[in-house]
């Protein structure tokens, strides 16, 4: 079975969580890559950066839901998810944008496990650390290469 480390980007792109938001997706649109692991001062993954968080900031503020009962008002919508789109919405860095605390691979992690993270879990881009270390990303066309590579059945 084929493993993370036969199929991951070694050379990867990072961003620090001061980035720029304004630099970071230009980065992401110019290397045609659906995201980017962002690293702290030590070099570890703190977050991930994605398109879809880029997307977001083109999204309208959220209006809370509410009814009345009994004179009081009843909120249907999370206070903290409110705050989270909001933060994303307005955010200038990368830290304000950013995934916190990504899902992570080891490079012998197998491509059965990485394809069920991607699916099941919509995970696009996932970053490959072994001890502590960004070693390499994978990505969904990484997943599809393996396709063009399979034997082909009869």
């Amino acid at each position: 079975m084929m493993t993370a480390k036969e199929i991951m980007t070694t050379d990867v792109i990072t961003l620090t969580p001061e980035t720029d938001i304004g630099r970071a997706a230009q980065l992401l649109l110019e290397k045609g890559i659906n995201g980017a692991p962002v690293l702290d001062e030590e070099g570890r993954v703190v977050g991930i950066l994605c398109q879809s968080d880029l997307v977001a900031q083109q999204k309208r503020l959220p209006m809370p839901t509410v009814f009345t009962l009994l004179d009081s008002y009843v909120s249907l919508s999370s206070s903290k998810q409110i705050e989270k789109e909001v933060r994303k919405i307005a955010a200038l860095t990368v830290a304000e944008a950013m995934t916190p605390d990504p899902v992570t691979v080891q490079s012998d992690t197998t491509l059965e496990t990485i394809a069920g993270l991607m699916v099941d879990s919509g995970f696009h881009t996932l970053p490959v650390v072994d001890q502590g270390t960004l070693v390499g990303i994978i990505g969904k066309e990484d997943v599809l290469k393996t396709l063009l590579s399979a034997p082909k059945a009869n």
